[in-house]
Order: structure tokens, then sequence, then C-alpha cells
């Protein structure tokens, strides 16, 4: 049954190459129904159901998938719109590029509207300059 796949013309290839995967895809299709069907007389000859062999990992429950919030996009690509990022996780290549250009900054690919927070630490710097600068004044009164 060998073929010489030489002498076969460009739409015989196409031909033969479309047959044998429609024949791979009911090959693999076949073998899946068939391992299903063993496992399942194993687990019922055992009195057990998928979940007593397969726990969810580590024990836990698995999330619900409307339990996780939404995160707004804080910054937008200039040159794509359609391209967003949370701020949250690695940064995305048309982010690290755009920060490469002359001229452009975090700040200046925020979406307008976009909620931002200062680092706890930079306000706490803040707050003790404040208050240095009030002793000071203190002080100079005296």
């Amino acid at each position: 049954m060998a073929v010489d796949l030489k002498t076969l013309s460009p739409k015989e290839l196409q031909s033969l190459i479309a047959n044998a995967e429609a024949q791979m895809h009911e090959a693999k299709s076949s073998q899946i129904h068939d391992v299903r069907k063993k496992i399942d007389t194993l687990l019922n000859n055992a009195g057990l159901s998928l979940a007593d062999v397969y726990p969810t990992r580590g024990g836990r429950v698995a999330k619900k998938a409307g339990k996780r919030s939404v995160v707004a996009p804080k910054y937008r690509n200039p040159e794509d719109p359609s391209q967003t990022w949370t701020g949250r996780g690695k940064q995305p290549l048309w982010f690290v590029a755009a920060l490469k250009k002359r001229g452009v900054t975090k700040e200046s690919l925020l979406i307008e509207g976009a909620v931002t927070r200062k680092k706890a630490g930079s306000a706490k710097k803040a707050t003790k300059k404040a208050a240095k600068k009030a002793t000071r004044r203190r002080i100079k009164r005296r």
C-alpha cells in the first residue's frame, strides 16, 4: 500500500492530505470513546466516581467562574487603541516599546478617567516632609 508521493500532482497530494487528516480525526475520536468506556467500566466496578479519583488540586474547591472581578484597563496603546493593559502583571510588549520612545511616559499612556493610586511609601514620605517643615517653622519662630 505504499504510495509514491513523487509521482502525485499537487491536487492529488492535497486530496491525500485531506483524506489522511479526516482518517486521523476519526481514529482519535474512536480512541477517546474506547478509553472513556474503559474508565467508566472501571469506576462503576469499583463503586467510585471521577471526582473520587481526581479530587480538585490541593483539596480546595474550584472557584466559580463568576467570582473574579474584572479590572478596568488603565493604559491604552496610542497606535492601536484596541490594545489595553490593566497595570497588573507583566507589561505587554506594546507598553514596553512605547516607553522606549522619546517623550513617552507611563502617565502619557493612561486612559482618561482611569483610577490611579500613589504608592503608600511616597505618601508616607510626603507626610514626613510636611512634619519636618512644620517643626522647622516652630523652631524659627521661637
